[in-house]
């Protein structure tokens, strides 16, 4: 904790808001609408910004009627118990969740239970929305979007320009992290924070509040092993949740809560195909049958099933016992198939990735194989000499795989593709109220301090797709509003420099990150060369140079762009030789970075519509 009254301010605000994702963005927008001079500081490198809410499917929980949806919630939840006044508060913002995307995002609401074409995605969005069909009040549940799409950012974009609209509000510190929140010693009142920026630690006071959104601990080895007990995670969405938050809220007194609660994603019950170390996890989404259909199944460490293969997502939930859990982590799962499976693999459109086959281990025996796995020769032979008499009997008495899903596997060779666990977020960090404030040990407030998003969620035990996206929206709003409130306990007297303000210290603190970054006044141009932006990447702007003369497009340059090194990478590298060549920005898009493809090509056709004759 830093002292107090040793501390000489950098910057003052009214306002402070830690983690530029969804919840953060909220907090600030609505900050800055309560007339509060805001912060907004994050981690993340310019472009990367977003936290897990840039690569969320976009999809935000509501409900058609309260009571309904708040029996479904407490379904959700059951066995464990949230103070009512805070379930209230989080069910009655998803009832009136299309009233608010109207009101505060500007668009049309875009109900998908009632409206979505189930025939324009491979994706069984049925089973999303209902995701647990056996509880009460499950189908008052809905998704509402912002238009008729989802995996594409689109939601992540409105919040994030909400944020640019407040420019002369809002300053934006992007590589920028957090280290230590300032905590009046006598009132534990949170009076600021301690931020390095550009390589330097500097004390910025908060006159009003202190949100932290800075989502959750997915990237923190250590803390991933402490709370959740596995010896690794492969996130799915950002790389920059590190658990900061609750380091910092321990720091100051905070009480913690879902300590154990996370959510995973993909066909294979939260498992994706093995990436480095570091790197994020290749979600499987699609319909996929051949991962869960005919002559393969899905084993541990041990080489032992242990689990229902063909089972619908739940979010990495399995069934246990009357509930649903995340299951314990393997170190090194794996699928495992004969020879037939890998020809049903060669056969079909598309494989789950390109490198797919190339990364396969192969042994004539499943013993050799087992070795190559790392696994146990006899439990991995046995496993499958069961499996295949449940395949002849038509029922699988270890787990209950539907009988056409099960083929019995040949003679060899035999082959095994690398899994992992994957992590789509984590829900524990420092408990708060209705209110959005932080509670201390004692479940009292600490003064001046607020939280939004993933750190410290609401949700616990089974999760409900949309539910924290709907909870960004929701508690954001309120802790920003209350963050931008006027204390009376501010302790004026017990700082240095307090009349130093915002527009005085920004200037030498590097200014507003975002306005820098859409400035294309740098961008140089020559003889017929044009410049052509585009909004709608994953990474928000993509901005391209291209190069037209004598009727020809001969060149086309992305000079700036924020997408997924994972993702879009492949579309910015492959389709700029393609469109020279086409003579055209109509060319096909990338599978698998389809937004990104569309997102260049739209950038390429407004630098084309500047081609002067």
């Amino acid at each position: 904790m830093v002292d107090v009254e040793k501390i000489k301010w950098d910057a003052t605000y009214d306002t402070v808001v830690l983690g530029f994702g969804g919840a953060g963005a909220t907090a600030a927008r609505f900050a800055a609408d309560a007339g509060a001079k805001v912060l907004l500081t994050d981690v993340a490198p310019n472009g990367h910004e977003g936290g897990n809410t840039r690569y969320s499917a976009q999809l935000i929980g509501t409900g058609d009627n309260f009571d309904e949806l708040k029996t479904y919630y407490q379904n959700l939840t059951a066995p464990m118990q949230l103070d009512e006044t805070m379930v209230n508060t989080y069910v009655k913002g998803m009832a009136n969740m299309r009233q608010y995307v109207r009101d505060y995002l500007d668009v049309e609401p875009f109900s998908f239970k009632k409206n979505f074409d189930l025939d324009s995605t491979d994706v069984n969005i049925k089973d999303a929305i209902f995701e647990y069909p056996e509880y009460d009040g499950v189908k008052s549940y809905d998704f509402t979007t912002v238009h008729g799409g989802f995996f594409d950012a689109a939601l992540w974009k409105i919040l994030r320009q909400k944020v640019v609209d407040r420019s002369d509000k809002i300053d934006v510190w992007l590589e920028a992290p957090a280290k230590h929140l300032i905590q009046d010693p006598i009132t534990k009142a949170v009076v600021g924070v301690q931020i390095e920026r550009h390589e330097k630690r500097v004390n910025v006071r908060a006159l009003n509040g202190v949100v932290m959104a800075m989502g959750g601990f997915e990237n923190n080895p250590e803390q991933v092993q402490d709370y959740l007990g596995a010896a690794r995670l492969a996130p799915l969405g950002t790389l920059y949740n590190r658990g900061d938050g609750i380091r910092m809220a321990e720091e100051v007194g905070a009480d913690l809560w879902h300590m154990q609660n996370y959510e995973a994603l993909g066909m294979l019950h939260g498992l994706a195909f093995d990436v480095p170390a570091g790197e994020r996890a290749r979600l499987i989404v699609n319909a996929w049958p051949e991962l869960s259909h005919g002559s393969i199944i899905t084993v541990g460490d041990d080489g032992s099933r242990y689990f229902k293969e063909d089972e619908q997502n739940r979010h990495g939930h399995i069934y246990d016992h009357g509930t649903w859990r995340v299951p314990r982590t393997n170190v090194h799962p794996y699928l495992v198939f004969d020879q037939a499976q890998l020809d049903r693999f060669n056969q079909a459109e598309n494989l789950p990735y390109a490198d797919f086959l190339k990364t396969l281990l192969k042994a004539d025996t499943l013993a050799d194989l087992a070795t190559q796995m790392g696994a146990d020769g006899e439990i991995l032979t046995q496993t499958v000499t069961d499996f295949n008499t449940f395949a002849a009997q038509g029922r699988d008495y270890a787990y209950g795989r539907q009988a056409d899903s099960m083929t019995a596997f040949g003679d060899g060779p035999y082959y095994a593709a690398a899994l992992t666990h994957d992590i789509l977020n984590t829900q524990g960090g420092p408990r708060r109220n209705a209110q959005a404030e932080i509670l201390d040990s004692d479940q009292r407030p600490i003064p001046h301090l607020y939280g939004a998003g993933e750190l410290g969620g609401i949700c616990a035990n089974q999760y409900q797709g949309g539910g924290n996206l709907a909870e960004c929206l929701i508690f954001g709003k309120i802790a920003g509003e209350n963050a931008a409130k006027p204390k009376a306990d501010s302790p004026q007297a017990m700082v240095n420099d307090a009349t130093t303000s915002a527009s005085q210290k920004t200037t030498t603190l590097g200014g507003d990150n975002l306005a820098a970054a859409d400035d294309l006044s740098t961008i140089e141009l020559g003889p017929n060369q044009y410049l052509g932006t585009s909004a709608n990447g994953i990474g928000g702007q993509i901005v391209v140079r291209i190069t037209y003369a004598n009727d020809k497009l001969q060149q086309v340059e992305v000079v700036r762009q924020s997408e997924s090194a994972d993702v879009g990478q492949a579309a910015l590298d492959e389709l700029p030789a393609q469109m020279v060549q086409a003579n055209s920005a109509d060319v096909d898009v990338v599978s698998g970075a389809s937004t990104t493809s569309r997102a260049l090509k739209s950038a390429v056709q407004d630098a084309l519509s500047k081609v002067t004759a």
